[in-house]
């Protein structure tokens, strides 16, 4: 996949739905929006794709077996990752067909309860299955916090053949130096992503002031496609906290910054709402 210049992605779909209302799912977060409300996720994609992105992502991070199995909500895993997907779909079609629809896969787990690699495999493979049957466009697995289960991950998805985006979440170790989340340092993480088929590697559901730091080490080490989009905010207890949330004003001046840099995709994770892509939007593109 070719993108050229840097386009723009959509922002959050999970805190947006619940920004909007929508109630969460205990131990599977905003993953339930497919089925108890259908008409506020379109609307959701819809305007994202009407403030000019070009990629939207499926409502379906938090729709993996693991969690819906944590969640008793296991009975809905085919009808969720299919709404999703189809929805996502309608959205993009009512007002510009030419947007694509990522399927969003994720290992992250609201209980703590990480199932064996093997059975990782299979629901990862399972999931994109039902995604390649719906017609996303591609698959973009999203908080790979460790390598392990990142190579997992990419091992299932690779059983549709779509192409894969892989987003990677980071902070700072004590020592002050750039890892995944579990500790992983990125540069380890890139070194194994190298040679195995990856369309692009994102910077994803990091902290602002850590993606430069964050595109110093892609930049030097990886040599394909990157996209950033960021957070902002805290997330508290399974609530987002919507007021410690950076201006859109602010956010665009931070993405006219990273889009200097020569990335090649742009658009926001949890925290970063339509008002924040319609700022990027009107600014920056």
């Amino acid at each position: 996949m070719h993108l050229g210049k840097c386009i723009m992605i959509d922002g959050a779909t999970g805190t947006e739905l619940e920004r909007r209302g929508v109630p969460q799912i205990p131990n599977a977060w905003n993953g339930g929006g497919a089925i108890s409300h259908p008409d506020i996720l379109k609307k959701i994609h819809k305007e994202y794709v009407e403030l000019g992105a070009k990629i939207i992502i499926t409502n379906t991070f938090a729709t993996g077996k693991h969690t819906l199995k944590d969640a008793n909500q296991i009975h809905n895993f085919e009808k969720l990752n299919s709404e999703g997907v189809i929805i996502a779909k309608k959205a993009c079609k009512e007002v510009n067909k030419d947007s694509l629809v990522a399927g969003g896969i994720s290992y992250w787990t609201f209980t703590k309860n990480k199932p064996p690699l093997n059975i990782l495999r299979g629901n990862v493979k399972d999931q994109a299955l039902i995604f390649k049957k719906n017609g996303v466009d591609l698959l973009i697995l999203e908080m790979m916090e460790d390598i392990k289960r990142m190579m997992v991950t990419i091992e299932g998805a690779k059983n549709v053949n779509l192409p894969i985006w892989v987003g990677l979440s980071c902070k700072k170790d004590s020592f002050g130096k750039v890892v995944l989340l579990n500790g992983d340092p990125l540069e380890k993480a890139l070194d194994n992503l190298n040679n195995k088929n990856i369309d692009l590697i994102n910077i994803m559901h990091t902290e602002i002031p850590l993606i430069n730091a964050c595109l110093d080490i892609l930049q030097n080490n990886w040599k394909g496609l990157i996209g950033v989009y960021a957070h902002s905010g805290v997330m508290q207890k399974t609530n987002w906290t919507f007021d410690e949330v950076i201006s859109p004003e602010n956010y665009s001046k931070y993405v006219k910054e990273w889009i200097e840099r020569g990335i090649n995709l742009v658009g926001g994770c949890c925290g970063i709402t339509t008002e924040h892509i319609k700022y990027i939007s009107e600014n920056n593109f």
